[in-house]
């Protein structure tokens, strides 16, 4: 699974990329299945958004965005938003 993550109006520090590929671990379930994984760290007036874009094997594309006060807390509901499509897409595959 290749992962780039960028930042728009914000620095993604080494820290900060370090937590999300530590949260990412959650979804290491998935590297299979995942061919590549885009994340965009958003820097808003009254806040962050992240925005993830997720290539699956199988040519399907989801996007995946999460906004909230705090970076981390943001990174943290992103990750798990992004676990859930990725077990509901995993399903939908596994069933036909």
């Amino acid at each position: 699974m290749h992962l780039d993550i960028q930042g728009i109006h914000y620095n993604v520090s080494d820290t900060t990329q370090e937590f999300i590929q530590k949260k990412l671990e959650r979804i290491d379930f998935a590297k299979d299945y995942v061919i590549d994984l885009s994340i965009m760290v958003i820097k808003e007036p009254h806040g962050y958004m992240l925005e993830g874009k997720i290539h699956f094997q199988w040519s399907k594309v989801k996007v995946v965005s999460e906004t909230g006060l705090e970076l981390y807390e943001v990174i943290e509901l992103f990750v798990d938003k992004l676990e859930r499509v990725i077990r509901k897409e995993k399903g939908k595959v596994k069933e036909h």
